[in-house]
């Protein structure tokens, strides 16, 4: 898992040195971020089992995106990210939506907005875990996914603007408004996919996750 999250940092760092020093910056942030979560997601006692879990999760997230593609922003990664931080905790989570967004990049296009996809989907599968209480109905999970489909939108929209526009308010809301309709898709898309499967695929997440911790104890 961990060379996953290398290849994508070092398949971007020639394009990042070319590029506006803010980029340059972000572009680091996001690799010391990536960095760490790699190493905390190859560690743990399970970690074998869970990387097998997530790399499956995280291979149909992808592949949905893909598909999905003719539709501007509308795809299953938030909404698999999220049920599997619900499901299978904080690690699950985290790893399916990071590593979905660099899979499906190689069909979709890598560049210098993969780490942040990488971020901001891994965080939606974190928030998941944090408030996987919450989320165990149909309607309070499908909002969730909704709401976690605008704050994706607004940080890809903020490393955007941040890297590549002036540091203005004018600019800042401009770019804002410009990807507002892609983020209702998202968050719409979201909404509808949750509200049709959230709950049924969160209890299959749920089965799968306790016969994975079940040891067998041979006489």
């Amino acid at each position: 898992m961990r060379s996953v999250f290398l290849i994508v940092l070092c398949a971007s760092a020639g394009v990042a040195f070319a590029t506006h020093a803010s980029a340059l910056a972000l572009f680091l942030a996001a690799a010391a971020l990536l960095a760490g979560a790699a190493a905390w997601l190859d560690g743990g006692p399970d970690s074998a089992k869970e990387i097998a879990v997530i790399a499956t999760l995280a291979a149909a997230a992808a592949a949905g995106r893909v598909l999905l593609a003719p539709i501007p922003d509308v795809q299953p990664v938030t909404d698999l990210a999220v049920i599997s931080g619900v499901a299978l905790g904080m690690r699950a989570g985290i790893g399916v939506g990071a590593t979905a967004a660099f899979v499906s990049n190689f069909f979709l296009g890598q560049g210098l907005w993969t780490p942040w996809q990488m971020l901001a989907w891994g965080g939606c599968g974190a928030a998941g875990a944090l408030l996987a209480p919450l989320l165990r109905r149909r309607i309070s999970l499908a909002v969730a996914c909704c709401i976690l489909g605008f704050a994706y939108g607004f940080v890809l929209d903020l490393w955007n603007w941040y890297a590549f526009a002036p540091h203005n308010w004018a600019s800042f809301i401009a770019r804002q408004a410009a990807g507002l309709p892609f983020d209702v898709a998202h968050a719409s898309g979201n909404l509808a996919l949750a509200l049709a499967v959230g709950p049924e695929l969160r209890r299959m997440l749920e089965r799968y996750g306790k016969r994975l911790k079940t040891e067998i104890v041979w006489a």
